[in-house]
C-alpha cells in the first residue's frame, strides 16, 4: 500500500486499483438493465439490444461502431442515429462535474472524473488534474491532443498550468485509443522526467493514469516513474 502526503494530510492510495485486470481498477461495465433500457429507447426487441451489447462489450465501444456495423447488427439508419445521439448525451451527463470541487485522494477518484469521457476518444490526449492543498480539484486542463497512437509532451507546459492555477499538486492522465491501458516505456520515461521537474518546482506529481477503454492503470501504484 502506497501512502503519500498531500499538503498536511496523509492520504492512502489504494493498491487494489493497481491493475486493469483487478475488479476495482475498472469502471463498471454494462449493467443487467442496460439491454432493457436500450431496447426501450430504440424500440428494439430485447434480444437485438442484448446482442449488440454482447458483441461490443460496453457502451463506450458501441458508441464507436460505424453506421454499417450497426446496420448489420439490426439497426435502421434512423435507429443508429438515435443510438449515437443517446450515447453522446450519456457522455456529456457523466462528464458533468458538481459545483463543489471534488476531493481527489486516490487513483480511483481521478479515474471516476475522466474515464467516462476519455475512454471514447479516438486519438491520444493528455490532461492534467490540478489540485490545491486540501486535495480539491482546481481545474482539469487538456494539454495535448495527438494522433491515434501518440502525443508530444512538453514538461514546462505542464508546470506552467500548475503555476497559473496556483496548484500544489497534480495528476497526469492520458488515454490509449487501442483500449490497452498498459503503460509504454515512453510513458514511464516521461513520468520520471515530470516527477523530477515537480520536485524542483515544489509541485508534487501524485500519479499518472493511463486510460484504455473502460479501465485504467496507475503508474504510481505499479511503482514505476517514482523509483
Amino acid at each position: 500500500m502506497l501512502t503519500t502526503t498531500f499538503g498536511e494530510q496523509d492520504v492512502t492510495w489504494d493498491q487494489e486499483c493497481q491493475h486493469p485486470a483487478d475488479a476495482d481498477a475498472s469502471v463498471p461495465q454494462v449493467s443487467p438493465t442496460t439491454a432493457d433500457a436500450l431496447a426501450r429507447l430504440l424500440g428494439l426487441p430485447l434480444s437485438t439490444a442484448a446482442g449488440l451489447l454482447e458483441e461490443y462489450g460496453s457502451l463506450a465501444r458501441l458508441r464507436r461502431a460505424s453506421p454499417d456495423a450497426l446496420r448489420r447488427g439490426g439497426l435502421t439508419p434512423r435507429r443508429a442515429a438515435q443510438l449515437m445521439a443517446a450515447l453522446d448525451l450519456a457522455v456529456v451527463v457523466r462528464a458533468e462535474r458538481p459545483q463543489v470541487r471534488p476531493r481527489v485522494t486516490s487513483a480511483a477518484d481521478a479515474a471516476r472524473l475522466l474515464v467516462p469521457e476519455m475512454s471514447v476518444l479516438e486519438s491520444e490526449q493528455m490532461r492534467v488534474l490540478l489540485l490545491n492543498t486540501k486535495n480539491r480539484l482546481i481545474a482539469i486542463v487538456t494539454l495535448y491532443t495527438g494522433t491515434v497512437s501518440a502525443c508530444q509532451i512538453r514538461v514546462g507546459e505542464i508546470f506552467r498550468e500548475a503555476v497559473r492555477h496556483n496548484a500544489t499538486s497534480l495528476i497526469l492522465v492520458h488515454n490509449h485509443p487501442s483500449d490497452d491501458p498498459t503503460p509504454s516505456p515512453e510513458d514511464v520515461a516521461i513520468t520520471r522526467e515530470i516527477v523530477r521537474a515537480g520536485q524542483l518546482l515544489d509541485v508534487e506529481v501524485l500519479d499518472h493514469l493511463v486510460i484504455g477503454g473502460d479501465t485504467y492503470t496507475s503508474l504510481r501504484e505499479r511503482g514505476v516513474g517514482w523509483e
